[in-house]
């Protein structure tokens, strides 16, 4: 960590520094980087000694450096660049979670023939310091089927060195991946463990690949990594990008026919993460707005009776002939989808593989194939 009188003059900066790593017992080459004060960043010779010697160069902001606890805050310092502590706290804060102080801050003036002065600390970090900014990648992979893919999602996915994800969705993806690339299996129900697991890499320099079946954005993984990446502070955060994919509502549609014309909308059943009271009242106002609903996570071994409860919702306002598609592992060699009338629905032959779409007052049932009109009786097409 760095902080210097405006206009220090290069041979002070880098007399000061190399005392410093003599002082602490270092090599040049433990040096991961050197960080100081956002005012800082366009200081010359700063930018120099970053360029001579190939290290990377953080900067702060006051805020983020005043939040840091060091050992010798400074009046005089706070007065000026609204944080007690410029060299101390910006080296703690590059160095990351856990960080301690190897050398605390020395103060070195300059000789006749340089300019300025310098402060200067060392903090050792607990975890790689990244030389290059990492990524985060949020892959939708689709249904399962490769050529289902999206051509966004596979050219991310060849970035990566690491994929993060499942085990299952990884399995469908194995085939792409390449010698050079790892991938770090996890459980079903573990989202927050992947998602931190992703993020802590990416953190460390690393383009990682979180992968989530279907669209990411869509019950996926997006959503808390998003919030996890939000959580960090502004300059140690990776890039983050969510690349789309095929959804199983979008492949059921596109099987049964024409299902999805006009408005509709998805309730998940699992009340996991969400309240049944909640998912109730949602049904509800599905059932009232006639929305085609398509169904997801409808019914498990440990969950066998809200299916049929949805079931009963939806006929409070809604003919008994609704035609309904039962779509299960789509985009797999298991692939089934079949049709039914929604009181007939056989509650009982439904898992968590499959996704429904239930029809509104207008959709039918004709040749094969669900189609729901864009409007209702009555409105013309334009």
């Amino acid at each position: 960590g760095i902080g210097c009188e405006r206009d220090t003059s290069l041979n002070l900066v880098q007399r000061a520094v190399s005392s410093a790593l003599e002082e602490a017992g270092l090599a040049e080459a433990a040096v991961a980087g050197i960080s100081s004060i956002d005012r800082k960043g366009d200081e010359r010779a700063l930018q120099d000694l970053a360029q001579l010697h190939h290290w990377p160069f953080r900067l702060h902001t006051a805020s983020a450096l005043d939040a840091v606890s060091v050992p010798t805050p400074s009046k005089v310092v706070a007065a000026e660049m609204g944080t007690g502590s410029v060299a101390e706290a910006a080296a703690l804060l590059s160095a990351g979670p856990n960080a301690q102080l190897k050398l605390h801050k020395r103060i070195t003036h300059a000789n006749d023939e340089e300019r300025g002065a310098i402060t200067v600390a060392i903090a050792e970090s607990m975890e790689a310091h990244a030389p290059q900014r990492g990524e985060l990648h949020l892959i939708g992979s689709g249904p399962g089927d490769l050529a289902l893919l999206t051509p966004e999602a596979r050219s991310a996915l060849a970035r990566c060195p690491a994929w993060v994800g499942y085990g299952l969705y990884l399995d469908l993806l194995e085939p792409l991946r390449r010698p050079d690339q790892i991938r770090l299996d996890g459980q079903l129900t573990m989202e927050r463990d992947r998602c931190q697991q992703a993020l802590s890499l990416a953190r460390q320099g690393v383009r990682v690949a979180l992968v989530s079946s279907g669209d990411s954005g869509i019950y996926g993984m997006a959503g808390l990594a998003l919030e996890l990446w939000l959580d960090l502070a502004e300059d140690d955060r990776p890039r983050f990008a969510v690349h789309p994919g095929i959804s199983a509502l979008q492949l059921a549609a596109a099987k049964a026919g024409a299902p999805l014309m006009h408005d509709f909308c998805t309730v998940s059943l699992s009340d996991r993460l969400t309240p049944w009271k909640v998912i109730e009242r949602r049904l509800e106002g599905a059932a009232k707005g006639d929305f085609v609903v398509a169904l997801y996570n409808p019914r498990s071994k440990g969950r066998d009776w809200q299916l049929q409860r949805a079931k009963d919702i939806l006929l409070t306002e809604r003919p008994a002939s609704t035609p309904v598609v039962m779509a299960r592992q789509l985009g797999r060699q298991e692939e089934h989808v079949s049709f039914c009338r929604l009181d007939r629905l056989p509650v009982e032959t439904i898992d968590m593989l499959t996704v429904l779409v239930i029809g509104n007052s207008s959709s039918r049932l004709e040749e094969g194939r669900m189609v729901t009109p864009r409007g209702y009786p009555g409105a013309e097409l334009s």
